[in-house]
């Protein structure tokens, strides 16, 4: 199940976990977004309309995977963004990116564990950001909702290892996908800036996001929990 799976990072994971071998439940806020994703996918994946934030439909959409298959492996990928400093952050901006970052995380997992939990066996990898390790210029919510998403990798990581239950997240750096462009042009930032600022003289791009997903998604990854794998181009290291 790959959650934010309409665009960016969330559809080349759902497509590359799809030639691994799974049926993916796509969702998405933006269901048709997410039912053009698994357009052409093999075997009997399917899409849904999901808010993150809203209880009763995660709940739902677990079902919907059980149904579908038994569920192994749960991305969550949906995310907003900001593009304030604290002092500049509404209440509403703040709630608005805790809601789906770390809120939506914390319910994927807690429903997906109860599925994962009985057969012992599952894999778990979040999709957080270099933003939660350290701190970025007027990205204050999100900041913040990437740290959160990080220590609860860990805190899930610990509680259930010994469970047979895998917990990782993936920290990107700056990747070119539709998103980051629309956060681009809200702050009025420059493309070709964001660029510059990467050591590796480019910026990331989706599927290499998802090939670092679908490594700590398998097996090959079995000595791997409570991991934070960064992928920036150098960025965290300069």
């Amino acid at each position: 199940m790959v959650t934010g799976a309409g665009s960016g990072i969330g559809a080349a994971t759902a497509g590359r976990l799809n030639a691994d071998g799974f049926a993916i439940v796509a969702a998405d806020i933006q269901g048709e977004a997410a039912a053009r994703t698994t357009e052409g996918l093999a075997g009997p994946s399917v899409s849904a309309t999901v808010d993150v934030r809203d209880e009763g439909m995660v709940r739902d959409l677990i079902a919907l995977a059980e149904r579908t298959g038994r569920l192994e492996v749960l991305v969550n990928v949906a995310g907003v963004g900001s593009t304030t400093a604290v002092t500049d952050t509404s209440v509403e901006t703040w709630e608005a990116v805790l809601g789906v970052n770390a809120r939506g995380t914390f319910l994927c997992c807690k429903h997906a564990l109860a599925a994962m939990l009985p057969r012992r066996r599952g894999s778990i990898v979040n999709v957080a950001s270099v933003a939660g390790l350290v701190g970025l210029k007027r990205r204050a919510a999100y900041c913040a909702s990437k740290g959160a998403v990080i220590a609860l990798t860990r805190a899930i990581a610990v509680d259930h290892v010994a469970e047979g239950i895998r917990c990782n997240c993936v920290c990107p750096g700056t990747v070119d996908s539709p998103w980051v462009r629309r956060l681009v042009d809200e702050a009025g930032e420059d493309l070709e800036a964001l660029r510059s600022r990467q050591p590796i003289g480019r910026l990331g791009m989706p599927d290499e996001i998802a090939a670092a997903i679908s490594y700590l998604a398998s097996d090959a990854a079995g000595f791997v929990t409570g991991s934070a794998l960064v992928i920036d181009g150098g960025l965290t290291a300069a």
